[in-house]
């Protein structure tokens, strides 16, 4: 998953420096980091609800939404997918109520 984690953080890139009036990406970083986390809030939101209703070609697509707009919040601040592949090699064979408690 993280090639295609590094392709889309590519693309992000690529579209934050386009003008806003043209790139969805740039007109939504434009707005600031508070609208960004807002849109990736919304879209969690959609996943969800894809999730608990069973649908899951609606799971896929808000899935899909939601890590890209989660790759525009990452490129606001400056992470990008090997940053989290880091995190996630570090907590690698801890159980999540012992990865919690060091926290």
């Amino acid at each position: 998953m993280t090639d295609t984690l590094r392709r889309l953080a590519d693309i992000v890139a690529r579209r934050a420096g386009a003008a806003p009036q043209e790139s969805h990406t740039a007109a939504l970083l434009a707005k600031g980091r508070a609208k960004v986390a807002e849109k990736l809030g919304e879209e969690a939101v959609e996943t969800v609800i894809a999730a608990v209703q069973g649908d899951r070609a609606a799971l896929i697509s808000e899935s899909a939404d939601l890590l890209f707009h989660l790759s525009v919040l990452w490129h606001d601040a400056g992470i990008g997918p090997e940053d989290v592949d880091a995190e996630l090699a570090r907590r690698e064979g801890r159980s999540g109520l012992e990865e919690k408690a060091a926290r």
